[in-house]
């Protein structure tokens, strides 16, 4: 019975670390606003892969936490007001990684004589231009900003 007990106990820490594992790498996030439109549409939710920006290639959708000051996200119902501050996070396409060619006709704030996007920088794109706040807007995109890359819709 003892054994059965070790094996069993072993069984759920073994389970229990696996899940600690996975959701140290990946997070779900949730879609919101119609910048993404038509690849991603208000409520969609995304699993993302925590990854830095070294990883993330032209064309992948990243997620980072907001550069524009956004205002207060309201307090969920049964939330306690004090715990602070909640992170904004954003869906956007990278259409530079650091070394591209900065795309001056495509994000002219940028251009300002700089020729390649520098390290630990991203220059990001919303898939609807009329409704996106993007690096057209406030440019290159912190590493340190970075969650990750979309792996797929949910």
């Amino acid at each position: 019975m003892s054994l059965l007990l070790t094996v069993a106990a072993m069984a759920v820490l073994a389970l229990a670390t696996a899940t600690l594992g996975m959701r140290r790498a990946f997070v779900v996030v949730t879609v919101r606003g119609r910048s993404m439109q038509p690849t991603l549409r208000d409520g969609d939710r995304v699993l993302v892969r925590r990854r830095g920006v070294t990883a993330v290639r032209p064309d992948d959708l990243v997620v980072f936490a907001d550069v524009i000051d956004a205002p207060p996200v309201p307090v969920p119902a049964g939330a306690a007001e004090d715990d602070g501050p909640r992170t904004v996070w954003v869906v956007k396409r990278a259409v530079a990684v650091p070394g591209d060619p900065v795309p001056e006709a495509r994000v002219p704030v940028l251009a300002g004589g700089t020729t390649s996007v520098p390290a630990e920088r991203l220059v990001v794109l919303g898939d609807n231009p009329a409704v996106s706040r993007d690096s057209r807007l406030y440019g290159y995109v912190a590493a340190e900003r970075l969650l990750g890359v979309v792996i797929r819709r949910m």
